[in-house]
């Protein structure tokens, strides 16, 4: 499954967009909105849709694994 190069999203094969430049370097994209973003010169890092998915699953993990303790008083 490749990863996209904008977001970090895997993906499946039949889906999105591969470009693969003179350099012969291969750029993975799963929608035509990391295509664009990376065109206008974008970082996916500093983009609030990509930061929000990547939160969203860190407070997952954290729920699953994060203790519960209970104050008597």
């Amino acid at each position: 499954m490749p990863e996209c190069s904008f977001c970090k999203k895997n993906y499946t094969i039949p889906r999105g967009l591969t470009y693969v430049l003179e350099s012969g370097a291969v750029l993975h994209f799963c929608s035509s909105k990391c295509q664009k973003n990376k065109k206008l010169g974008r970082k996916g890092e500093k983009t609030n849709w990509v930061r929000k998915k990547g939160k969203e699953v860190k407070m997952e993990e954290e729920k699953t694994v994060k203790k519960v303790e209970v104050k008597k008083k």
